[in-house]
Parts: C-alpha cells; structure tokens; sequence
C-alpha cells in the first residue's frame, strides 16, 4: 500500500474519526507524538537543546562507559525529520563534531570508524552550511574543531584540515 492509497482511505474519513486516529497515533508512536508537539507548539529552540544533550550523552552517557556513535548520528537523523531551521540542524551537527573531538581528548586515541564518523558529520555541517548562505557565522567553531584535533592520530587531524579548506579558504 502506497501512500496515495492512505491518501484516499483518510479522505472517506469524518473529522472525528480522523482525530481520534491522529490521537491514537499519538499514544502509541513516540515519533509521532515528538512531531504533532513541534507541529502545535513549535519552539525550535527546545526542540534543539533537547537532541543537543542527546547528542551529548551519545559519548559521555549518565550511565555506563560506552559511548554510542549511533545514538548522537540516530539524533540528528530525528531532528532533522522535525524540519528545524537549517541553521540549529547545521549547529548540532556541528556540535556532534566538537563533542567527539572532546571526547577523544578527553580520553585518548580511540579508532579509525569514530574518526571517520565525526569527519563525516563534520562535512556534512559544512556543506549545509555552505548551501545555506551561513558558513561564516560558524567560521570561528569550524576552525576550532580543526585546531583542537592537532595532537590526534589515525590522519584525522589531516582530514578535518581538507574539509575545511573546502569551504574556508
């Protein structure tokens, strides 16, 4: 069944019966449920911290010592179906970059995938960023990430300098 097909089922519907389906959907999806909020009651800015300190507990979590780079990609991925502003979607991506540069210096050399993660997340900002017009508002937290990865391994340092030079000449 294709969407068209959902469509035309949710068309012969009455407004009560569509209301109580979307309310249904609300108790049992929490997606759902996260989505109709935003959609009611946007405030972006909340929305934002909250997947922020997702992102966050993505490596240094409350509980337990395993860090979970699924998690902090898994948040952005959910944000971003929430269709925020492209700028707080670029500054959390973004952020995932620094969170896991501190990490790493925090703690030591981890492995080639973490770096590979963040260095894709990390371009992936940028090109964003450049798409949208708003690379230099975020000039000084790019270079940063850059500059705070000088005395790590495994060619990442080298890596972020590529992709910054990219957009930054």
């Amino acid at each position: 069944m294709g969407l068209n097909d959902i469509k035309k089922e949710l068309k012969k519907l009455d407004k009560d019966k569509l209301v109580d389906l979307v309310a249904d959907l609300y108790k049992k999806n929490k997606s759902v449920k996260e989505f109709l909020e935003f959609y009611v009651s946007p405030n972006e800015q909340e929305l934002f911290l909250k997947y922020k300190e997702k992102v966050y507990e993505a490596f240094f979590p409350k509980r337990g010592y395993r860090f979970k780079l699924s998690d902090g990609k898994k948040a952005i991925s959910d944000f971003k179906k929430l269709e925020p502003s492209k700028e707080l979607l670029a500054e959390l991506m973004l952020f995932y970059a620094e969170t896991g540069v501190e990490f790493t210096n925090e703690f030591g050399s981890i492995d080639e995938p973490f770096y590979n993660s963040i260095s894709s997340v990390y371009s992936n900002a940028l090109k964003l960023m450049a798409k949208e017009n708003i690379l230099d508002k975020f000039a000084e937290r790019a270079k940063k990430i850059v500059d705070d990865t000088s005395d790590i391994g495994w060619g990442f340092n080298e890596e972020l300098e590529v992709i910054y030079s990219d957009f930054y000449n």
